[in-house]
This record gives C-alpha cells, structure tokens and sequence, in this order.
C-alpha cells in the first residue's frame, strides 16, 4: 500500500513539474522573449568603435539577430534633386518566427533579416515577411530615415550595370540612386552641419564642432574627391561598364587561388589589415580602393604587424576612403591632405603623418557621406541591436560600408573574402597562421551582414566568391 501510494506521488510530481515547464515555455514564445548571452570580448583588431565606458571594453552581450530584427516598411524612394526628401512615414515592426510555409511563400520579398539558426554553417533560408497588420510607431531619433539627395551623373553608360538591374529585384524600394556616397568641399554648411548632428558616431556629425568639420571637408574640393572613379575616363579602354572586385579580408580566400582573377577587375577594393605581400596568389597584388577609420587602421596596424601589415597600400592608383565615426577621421584627413601635423586627439603629432606617403596627393582622398552610412544601416543592415543599450555603438562594418559603397558605384561587383553560411570551416582572416574563430562583437552584426550577402548573389546584384 505504501509502495502504491509513493508511486501515484511521484507520478503526480512528474506531471506537475512537465506541466510547469510547458507553461514557461509558452510563455516565453508568446512574449518572444530573447535570450541574448555575454561574452567576454576579447581584442579583435577590426572596428570596435569609440565610445565604450571602461566596464563595456570588456564585457559586450553578444546577439544572434537571426532570433528577429527590426524592419522599416512602407517606405518610397526619393526625387532627385540638392534638396532632402522626406520618405512615406517609417513604421518599424517586429517580425514572429514564421511557418516553414510562410518563408517559402515570401522568398522574393525583402527586406528583412534571412531567418538563419545558430549554426548556419549547412543552410540558410528565404527571408521573412512582415506581418501584414503592422502597428505604426513613432520612428526612433537616431534613425533619421531622411538623406540628402543630388543629381548624380553616372560615370559610366553600362546598359546591364546595378543601377538599371535593382529595379527589378526585391532591394528596388530601398535602394536610392541619388544618395551621395561621398561628402566633399560643397556639403560643409551651417545647415547640413544642424541636420547631421542629431546623429552621432559614423551615422552624423554629432560629437563634431563646425570648425573641426569645415577644416576637413574643405580640402576635399577636386572632382576626383567626388567621384569613386575619378580616372575612369582614361582607364576604360572603351569598355562601357566599370567592374570591381571587393576583396574583405576572411579566411575562406586561404588557398583561393583568385589572385589573378582579383586583379583582374577594372578597380579592386580592400580594408583594414589587407596583408597582401607573401598572399598574392590567393588574394591578387591591386589596390585601387583602401577604405578605413581611423581607428581601425591604428589597430590594423598593431594587431597585423607581425604578419606583414605596415599601413594602407601605396601605389599610384591607390585612392584612400575614411569611413569617419569620430572627429579623429577629420583632424587626419585635414592633416594628410595638407601635409600638417594632426592638431590633437590620440593620433596628435609634431610632424606630418606620412600613413599614405610623404608626397600623396589631396586628389587621392574620398570620404563616405554619414547620410550614406546611416542609409545603409537604415534600410539594409538594421539590426536589432539598435533596440538594446549598444545602439549607439552599432554600425555597419568596415566591409559592409565598402561592399554596399561599391554596389551603388560599380557596374558589376565581384566580392571575395566576406562570410558566408559555412564560415565556421575557415579561419578568421586569410593570412592566419593558425585556425582562429570569427569572433561577434555588439558594434557590428555579422550574421545579419552575411544573409544580406546571400540576398544580393541570388538576386543577381553581386557575385559572392563561396567554396564548394
């Protein structure tokens, strides 16, 4: 009788405790609570932006954005025209995990973040739709979903180039032609200066004086600080579409053997640490377009010493691009342009910095537009790290800012050396030594990064250089 009675009571426990756990469950998928972990975030030698107190140096939360991301929906292109348009007001929802059968029915529909698991390494999937009931909301300050537009010419007469094949793909709403992917000389205004400090970091001018700000564009004033392609005219050989390859700097180009093929491309781009002596094979010996902060080419230059990295690559064709999230970005480009000492900040010198060459031209020197930057976060890269504390210190990558720049430049774009689902076979950087995992860190979202890459190669936009 006893032995009954202890029985029926374990049995009651079990059931009550499997049915707790039910009820926590659905809970939480209801309520679709994420579960973001922490991780101890070690020196990664790429772009951990400015602007970390001395606890979060070390300790950034780490986010899978496949889980869900914020998207902007109704949202119309602009007029061309030197004047700011103001797009259909944004709504910004938060998309459920969807059906098996609502992916494979909304493939061509985009944009949002592709649903990919933890382990991407063997699929990924179609992107997601939004709900079709979508609750307005008032849009976020630092969003600043409004850009300055211009009458940009094409430098090119390319009948099959990305601006004429994104109209007819699922990016063709959000993607605008006449965005300025370069600031220069004429943008330096007092009323420019009032609209772009709003925002901060890489997305505006905030944290920036206006003095500081006119020193540095100021000096960009040539046509060839304007245009990405400033020596197309002479180098085009009668060819009417401008090719590029945009080399990133992942391990899946060990052992490549597309040096030639690389090289091969009217223009090349690269960033950060492109160690390319003893890697000419694999990765091609051209450099036609160095992008950079600041800060990312000061800890290239520390973290990559040892494996050849010196400073930017210096040619004649070599054009330098700062991607400027801090005030350090101007007072550099003041002082390499002008062959002056930096006036202060951590790279405050005596001497003229000589990062590009001791005579390097003011000709050979672009900057990205931070309408351009916050466009691309806005309306390709929105990650849902912009809703935690860390969204003042996101932005899109290096590497994205130079791949997106060049889809929105270039003809025909080739990209080699980027992530790609199966990135977990390959080292983090090509000229690795030894097997080093790709490390995720709260100012960019690699994850998210990589699914657009996948979006852009199936939809025709781009070529995406994969392994078999």
């Amino acid at each position: 009788m006893t032995t009954g009675m202890t029985f029926r009571r374990r049995l009651v426990c079990v059931f009550l405790t499997l049915t707790s756990l039910l009820c926590v469950y659905i809970l939480c998928m209801s309520l679709e609570i994420p579960m973001p972990w922490l991780m101890l975030a070690r020196f990664h030698g790429s772009d951990f932006t400015h602007g970390l107190n001395s606890r979060s140096r070390h300790i950034v939360e780490i986010f899978d954005s496949s889980d869900y991301w914020n998207q902007l929906a109704n949202v119309s292109t602009f007029k061309s025209g030197s004047v700011m348009r103001e797009p259909t007001p944004a709504t910004q929802t938060m998309t459920s995990k969807p059906p098996n059968s609502m992916v494979a029915e909304t493939k061509n529909k985009v944009f949002s973040e592709s649903k990919t698991d933890v382990d991407t390494r063997n699929r990924t999937r179609g992107p997601m739709l939004p709900p079709t009931t979508a609750t307005k909301a008032t849009e976020l300050s630092f969003i600043g979903d409004t850009y300055l537009t211009e009458d940009i010419p094409p430098q090119s007469d390319c009948p099959e180039g990305i601006q004429h094949r994104v109209t007819k793909t699922e990016f063709a709403a959000h993607f605008l032609k006449n965005i300025p992917v370069l600031q220069w000389a004429k943008h330096g205004t007092r009323q420019q200066f009032e609209r772009l400090s709003r925002y901060p970091g890489a997305h505006g001018w905030g944290g920036i004086n206006y003095e500081t700000l006119v020193g540095a564009v100021s000096v960009l004033s040539a046509l060839a600080n304007r245009q990405m392609f400033d020596d197309w005219s002479h180098r085009s050989n009668g060819s009417q579409c401008i090719r590029c390859a945009v080399v990133g700097n992942g391990g899946i180009l060990k052992d490549a053997k597309q040096g030639r093929v690389i090289d091969g491309h009217d223009y090349v781009f690269r960033t950060n640490g492109a160690v390319i002596k003893g890697f000419e094979e694999d990765v091609g010996s051209r450099t036609t377009h160095y992008t950079f902060s600041t800060n990312t080419l000061r800890n290239s230059m520390r973290s990559y010493a040892g494996v050849g990295y010196k400073g930017p690559p210096i040619s004649e064709e070599t054009r330098y691009i700062f991607l400027p999230d801090h005030d350090r970005d101007y007072l550099l480009l003041k002082a390499v342009v002008t062959h002056t000492p930096v006036e202060r900040g951590p790279e405050h010198s005596n001497v003229a910095p000589s990062y590009f060459g001791e005579d390097v031209s003011a000709e050979k020197f672009k900057m990205y537009h931070p309408d351009f930057i916050r466009y691309l976060r806005n309306r390709f890269l929105r990650s849902r790290i912009l809703n935690t504390k860390h969204k003042d210190i996101y932005r899109p990558s290096t590497g994205a800012v130079m791949l997106l720049a060049a889809l929105h430049t270039c003809d025909q774009v080739s990209a080699y050396g980027f992530m790609t689902p199966d990135y977990q076979k390959y080292s983090d950087h090509y000229y690795d030594s030894s097997y080093r995992p790709v490390g995720f860190f709260a100012n960019h979202d690699f994850r998210l990064e990589m699914n657009v890459w996948q979006q852009l190669h199936r939809a025709g936009l781009m070529k995406l250089y994969m392994r078999d």
